[in-house]
């Protein structure tokens, strides 16, 4: 792949994220990581604070670009003049869903490839909605997500706690 787009919200990045991006970076020559701006959702962080932390834990892998994004994918693919998307998938329950949506976006924008990574089965069971649960029930997220996010996901619930 030439260019290839992970879209997400990363409300927090993941160790199941991390891997994708990792794996998706070997395999295209431009991997841009778009962030998601959903104004329908209420993140634990804002647009800005998840790009800048996928900023510093990508900062090592060279061909790897994050933004933010709104609107529909495929604008932002196009946007970007990318060839592809990329797409994690834990379980079957996953399947299901980014089936739809690439079928959708197929029909939306032809010259756009829906390409599906299975997780690390280490983290196959891992979601950001997981992790701030757990953090915010005082449990220890470590084992979840690297060390700078965790320390930023357990002051985002403190702050919130105030």
């Amino acid at each position: 792949m030439r260019k290839a787009v992970y879209p997400g919200s990363f409300d927090p990045v993941t160790f199941g994220h991390l891997d994708i991006i990792e794996r998706s970076a070997r395999m295209s020559d431009h991997l841009i990581i778009g962030v998601l701006n959903n104004n329908s959702k209420s993140p634990l962080f804002s647009v800005e604070e998840r790009v800048n932390m996928l900023k510093s834990l990508t900062r090592d892998l060279k061909n790897v670009e994050v933004t933010a994004f709104g609107g529909l994918l495929v604008d932002f693919v196009r946007a970007n003049q990318a060839d592809a998307v990329i797409r994690g998938l834990r379980a079957v329950t996953d399947f299901e869903y980014e089936l739809q949506i690439a079928q959708t976006n197929r029909v939306i924008a032809p010259e756009v490839d829906t390409v599906f990574l299975t997780t690390n089965l280490k983290y196959s069971y891992l979601s950001s909605s997981i992790v701030k649960e757990i953090a915010a029930f005082g449990g220890e997220i470590n084992a979840f997500v690297p060390d700078e996010v965790a320390k930023r996901v357990m002051k985002k619930i403190e702050d919130r706690m105030k």
